[in-house]
């Protein structure tokens, strides 16, 4: 049986739904979608991501915001949490 890719996950947070994505580690787009704000949404977020590979990663814009109770269930369940500042033209 061949190994599991590695693959990168990135969230853009907002109040009700999380937007997911999934990249390779050399960049390529391998899918994205939503997810609600709440427990259930996140264990879902993080096991679809799962489902793309073994997970680095997982970036995270608004950590201490929208993002703060993803962040803190991805940290319990040991997946390395990068905080990513949102970026303004």
């Amino acid at each position: 049986m061949a190994d599991q890719i590695v693959v990168v996950g990135g969230v853009d947070t907002h109040t009700d739904f999380h937007q997911a994505a999934v990249i390779d580690t050399i960049g390529r787009h391998l899918a994205t979608a939503p997810f609600p704000t709440t427990p259930d949404g996140y264990r879902r977020l993080l096991e679809w991501m799962r489902s793309h590979g073994d997970v680095l990663t997982v970036g995270v814009e608004g950590t201490g915001a929208y993002g703060s109770e993803l962040a803190r269930f991805l940290r319990s369940a040991a997946a390395l949490l990068r905080d990513v500042r949102r970026h303004l033209p």
